[in-house]
């Protein structure tokens, strides 16, 4: 993969001038367990502590996030002044929902403009990383966690082991630590390439996980697949001796993995001829459509955006702005391609042509949203999983 600065390391105006660095984004399979991961890793202060993403701006995470718990309530029976405790809480939503339902709830969250907020906001959040220690320290002041959460999360972290170590320490005997990560077979069938940026160290498939946690005292018990993100796995583990019994979910998506060969590295050599595919199928549109004295603007700024467009090779030629909804990106520049973040204000006023779904997973719903450029005359370029004008 092509080297790129920290994919959510927005830039101010006053800093444009300034040495941006890019870091290796290179893909590394293990031919002993089947897991993928990057060979770099970042120094994780300098990816979160002034970290841009929050979940609550987007409809979809809101929702998502309040089924999500109910479900969790519903099948582990979790009660009212139960704790539940997310490692990486980000702004809070997901525990806004079981704060309704009556728990009392907990966030770990190391960006600290984020844990500002959340607090704020009525969520109380430790602005600090999730280890051994703060799992000590919470249990000791709050009691053993009935539930533990982390999404999109446990791909982020460089030392997994320490942080299943303190999910031990803090969960309850019956407690149960749910956990959402982007699923390797997905970004391996849709060829979602662009999930694959610094803050994803791992790329998840459940085969390597089960033993992970075993050999950590602790069972996955359940998996599912769900569509966040593209396509994620929902996991579910306790402690070793929990009774709850395996669910044969765990068995069937082990078999599947096997079948498309994410136990082969050859499987990933072909996966990235297609990629390069794709890339050339964009490109080659993007720059046509320029060529013909259209204007090209995108949609979305989601850290996917910065892997797609610099390895594609698209710059602030090809794309004159980025619409994005978070109020914490609007102002700033793209990393490392300065691409100016703008609110969908700018759609009405500039009337570019054709926008380029970067955040392609909410396609549905941004193009829903924005009928008024498509009745304009707009066009919608939604580059993933397959390449397509709407």
């Amino acid at each position: 993969m092509t080297p790129t600065p920290p994919a959510n390391a927005f830039v101010a105006e006053a800093h444009l001038a300034g040495p941006q660095p890019a870091y290796p984004l290179d893909v590394w399979f293990c031919e002993g367990c089947a897991h993928v991961q990057l060979l770099d890793v970042v120094d994780p202060k300098v990816l979160y502590e002034n970290y841009v993403y929050v979940s609550g701006t987007s409809p979809v995470f809101v929702a998502h996030f309040a089924d999500y718990a109910g479900t969790v309530i519903a099948d582990f029976g979790l009660a009212p002044d139960d704790l539940v405790v997310d490692i990486g809480s980000n702004d809070g939503t997901l525990l806004r929902a079981f704060q309704s339902a009556g728990m009392r709830v907990l966030g770990v969250e190391p960006a600290r403009d984020i844990a500002t907020a959340a607090n704020e906001a009525g969520i109380e959040t430790r602005a600090t990383f999730f280890d051994v220690g703060e799992a000590r320290a919470i249990r000791r002041e709050r009691g053993p966690a009935r539930c533990i959460t982390a999404n999109n999360v446990l791909a982020h972290i460089d030392d997994l082991a320490s942080v299943i170590e303190g999910v031990r320490a803090l969960l309850a005997p019956d407690g149960v630590l749910v956990f959402e990560v982007s699923y390797l077979v997905d970004v391996y069938e849709q060829t979602l390439f662009d999930t694959i940026y610094h803050e994803h160290l791992d790329y998840h498939s459940l085969a390597p996980l089960v033993p992970f946690f075993e050999r950590h005292g602790m069972r996955i018990i359940d998996a599912q697949r769900t569509p966040t993100h593209g396509g994620s796995l929902r996991a579910f583990a306790q402690h070793h001796d929990a009774p709850m019994v395996t669910h044969a979910n765990v068995a069937q998506l082990i078999a599947d993995e096997r079948r498309l060969g994410l136990d082969d590295p050859a499987t990933f050599q072909r996966y990235g001829d297609d990629i390069d595919r794709l890339g050339s199928e964009l490109t080659a549109l993007v720059r046509k459509l320029r060529d013909e004295g259209k204007r090209v603007a995108g949609f979305g700024a989601p850290a996917k955006a910065t892997t797609l467009m610099h390895h594609f090779d698209l710059s602030a030629d090809d794309i004159a702005f980025i619409v994005d909804d978070s109020p914490l990106k609007q102002g700033l520049y793209s990393p490392g391609l300065h691409i100016p973040i703008v609110p969908s204000a700018e759609i009405a006023r500039a009337k570019p042509d054709y926008l380029v779904v970067l955040a392609w997973n909410f396609a549905e719903s941004i193009m829903a949203k924005q009928q008024a450029f498509r009745d304009a005359g707009g066009h919608f370029i939604v580059p993933l999983p397959h390449l397509s004008v709407h």
